[in-house]
């Protein structure tokens, strides 16, 4: 199993959620969202952000780029 599949999986669980809770907070079917946690089907762009988001980490992180779960706050812009 690729890691955003068991990622994904781990989070919810740590938050002691069904698959139906967080498939509701996304705006979908709990069919369609433990298909992404299976990696039947490959996860939109705009639902891993929503997921990221959600978790409070980054992409990255779900997406096995990083083991740091921290999200990435960018530096603030300096005029």
């Amino acid at each position: 199993m690729r890691k955003v599949y068991r990622r994904i999986r781990d989070l919810r669980e740590d938050k002691d959620m069904s698959q139906t809770q967080i498939a509701r907070i996304l705006g979908m079917s709990q069919t369609g969202y433990s298909k992404y946690e299976t990696g039947e089907n490959d996860i939109p762009t705009d639902i891993l952000i929503r997921l990221a988001a959600f978790h409070n980490t980054s992409v990255d992180y779900l997406l096995g780029l990083t083991d740091d779960p921290k999200r990435y706050d960018p530096p603030a812009h300096k005029n």
